[in-house]
């Protein structure tokens, strides 16, 4: 198993750089705030090593995606996790963090998308079946995130729990 990883990291390395996730600098909630024109839509990375990452993430990116909100009324917006954090969103999660799972419940009923990334899972053995209804389970977090740039999304990185906590 470990040597099947040591040759697959290569590969998942490679694959970052390729589809640009690693490259192009992301604005941040400042600059989007200033813009005098909507972007053409909004997506959250948080990609995280901290496993409770989340209870500091998503009031974040509820607050900044109110904030955009507020400013640009019609502007879509989705989420990606897909560090360590994400294990957070397991329904069996739910009773010992229900204000993480409110708040991605939240954000998912109100537009909001909130996705996982499924490979990262399935190196761990989780399946999509472990996530709540609420939870989109993508078949990879760079690759959704890509897709939202796609279609002229700007990406929007999350700071570090560390940073947030340090506020």
């Amino acid at each position: 198993m470990h040597s099947i990883l040591n040759r697959l990291l290569p590969a998942w390395i490679g694959l970052l750089a390729l589809t640009g996730s690693a490259v192009a600098a992301p604005l941040t909630l400042a600059q989007l705030l200033a813009r005098p024109v909507a972007p053409h839509g909004v997506v959250f990375e948080i990609v995280d090593r901290d496993p409770r990452a989340l209870e500091v993430a998503l009031p974040w990116v509820k607050q900044a995606s109110e904030k955009l909100k507020a400013r640009f009324p019609a502007l879509p917006m989705a989420l990606v996790t897909h560090g360590q954090e994400m294990f957070d969103l397991q329904s069996g999660g739910r009773a010992d963090n229900p204000a993480v799972h409110q708040i991605a419940e939240t954000l998912s009923r109100d537009g909001i998308p909130v996705h996982v990334c499924e490979t990262y899972a399935g190196w761990r053995g989780i399946g999509a079946e472990n996530f709540p209804k609420y939870i989109d389970v993508a078949p990879a977090g760079p690759t959704q995130i890509k897709n939202y740039e796609a279609l002229d999304y700007e990406r929007l990185v999350v700071p570090k729990a560390a940073v947030l906590k340090a506020r």
